[in-house]
């Protein structure tokens, strides 16, 4: 009988699954979308029953196109977006939707904390208040939904709630715990003093655990509802970022991704912390390393509304169009601030736009302006990274963005930088990897990157186009200087 472990992404709008063999090839790949709910302007939510709905569909459709038994796998692990928090009742059930981390909602309570315990928070979460973590989130829910605020009794995050819907157990690792702003990364614990901050019961937490630790087994229940074998070892998993990085073979010192998904990356692997209100610091899974990085809020986010408000079905026929479309897009340029924006602002009252707009422009124009200004809003967060010597030995491009050449080539021009595509990047492929080293198949992420990773193309700059797009990037600057007053209320 073949042997296989099973990696699970719950990922911004779809869960998706990738099936590894003990050899280190991939046996399948599956997926199912749930939707993201938008009750008030700037907030996001997802129903974490969705996922469980859509983990069991693409499971049967993963086992079906396989034809794989369910015995068959021995272990499996989970990842998913941070700072995504589910609340559970007395009885373990979900009180309310998950605040995603695009949610704009608790601007204020960002404001409270940066005016209130800054040094608390840089001493201990080595980070900076925005609106993507759970802190903040948290006081704004204690202050105007108190009802939800009194029937917590305990705090998972997304993989972790399906993780629990599989073994019946309660718990995190200890990349994911970062995520909440009232976890202690530099001592590893739960923080008395943030969790007094934000009125955390500590009761409702959570263990920490590794990321390769077994947290317990699928259930007798869990097998019937899931279509699992009951037995099953289920790891503990992490976040989706680090496991991108694993899935590109970012495993050392100096290697670095640029990630075109929902939001956009620029991550560095370093062997500390980077002291820097614009970037985020993780710990890396390889011990002793980290995955600093500076964020672009809405990377595929922003070509997905696009296509979805111009009603179109593909982004191929969109991508076409904006190959015959020339270097700047004559003249359009768009900021792609849909969602506020991150490095190396910390902004969220900026809004997207498209400007220099004339009768000249077509689709194809507006289609490749905002590819140019997504790699534009990346070149800030390169530049800053740079500017905090996060120096980069050799950079893989990552993410569904990633698919695109045109994209690519775009990014390789605006970032100056040579960048090597693996065949498979999905965080579902890292984290199939993290359970074949969890389970002992592999000695070590090094080992197993090594066997399983694929380099498809590489995209190399075209030094005409890094001279157009420099002096292109000192427009986008001044137009983002102008118009920020303007969202900010100031003027």
């Amino acid at each position: 009988m073949n042997e296989y472990v099973l990696g699970i992404d719950i990922g911004s709008g779809s869960v998706k699954l990738t099936l590894l063999s003990r050899e280190g090839k991939i046996a399948g790949v599956s997926g199912a979308e749930y939707p993201t709910y938008y009750p008030s302007v700037g907030w996001s939510e997802q129903d974490p029953e969705d996922w469980c709905t859509a983990f069991r569909a693409a499971l049967h459709t993963l086992l079906t196109e396989a034809g794989i038994g369910k015995e068959e796998i021995r272990a499996l692990a989970l990842d998913a977006a941070t700072h995504t928090a589910v609340l559970l009742d007395e009885d373990r059930k979900p009180i309310r939707h998950a605040i995603l981390w695009t949610d704009q909602r608790s601007v204020s309570e960002v404001a409270y904390l940066k005016e209130t315990v800054p040094e608390l928070i840089k001493a201990q979460v080595l980070n900076t208040p925005t609106t993507v973590w759970t802190l903040p989130q948290f006081l704004w829910l204690k202050a105007h939904e108190p009802e939800v605020w009194a029937k917590i009794r305990h705090v998972l995050f997304a993989k972790d709630y399906l993780r629990f819907r599989l073994t019946g157990t309660l718990e995190t690792d200890n990349i994911e715990a970062m995520g909440s702003m009232f976890y202690d990364a530099v001592n590893e614990r739960w923080s008395e003093e943030l969790m007094a901050v934000g009125e955390v019961d500590p009761r409702w937490l959570p263990k920490v655990l590794q990321p390769e630790d077994v947290a317990g087994t699928v259930t007798k229940e869990a097998a019937e509802e899931f279509g699992l074998q009951e037995g099953t070892k289920v790891l503990v998993g992490t976040t989706d970022t680090v496991m991108e990085m694993v899935a590109a073979g970012s495993v050392k010192q100096g290697n670095g991704t640029v990630k075109l998904a929902t939001a956009g990356r620029i991550c560095v692997i370093t062997d500390r912390p980077i002291d820097s209100p614009f970037v985020f610091n993780y710990r890396h899974v390889v011990r002793g390393l980290w995955y600093p990085g500076t964020a672009t809020a809405s990377c595929a986010n922003s070509y997905r509304w696009y296509r979805d408000a111009l009603g179109r079905d593909d982004y191929e026929t969109l991508n076409r169009g904006a190959e015959e479309i020339p270097v700047g897009s004559d003249g359009l340029m768009f900021h792609p601030y849909i969602n506020g924006e991150l490095t190396p602002y910390n902004d969220p009252l900026l809004k997207g736009s498209y400007t220099g707009i004339s009768t000249r422009h077509t689709t194809a124009h507006f289609t490749r302006a905002t590819l140019e200004g997504v790699a534009f809003s990346l070149k800030d967060c390169f530049l800053t990274a740079q500017a905090l010597g996060m120096k980069m030995n050799r950079v893989r491009i990552i993410g569904g963005g990633a698919k695109g050449a045109l994209w690519r080539q775009i990014v390789a021009d605006i970032l100056g930088l040579s960048m090597e595509k693996t065949k498979v990047d999905d965080s579902s492929f890292g984290t199939a990897m993290l359970a074949a080293v969890g389970i002992g198949w592999f000695p070590s992420y090094e080992a197993i990157t090594e066997k399983c990773i694929e380099i498809s193309s590489v995209t190399d700059p075209v030094p005409e186009n890094v001279e157009k797009y420099a002096a292109l990037f000192a427009r986008y600057k001044k137009i983002h200087d102008v118009l920020a007053p303007v969202y900010s209320g100031q003027i």
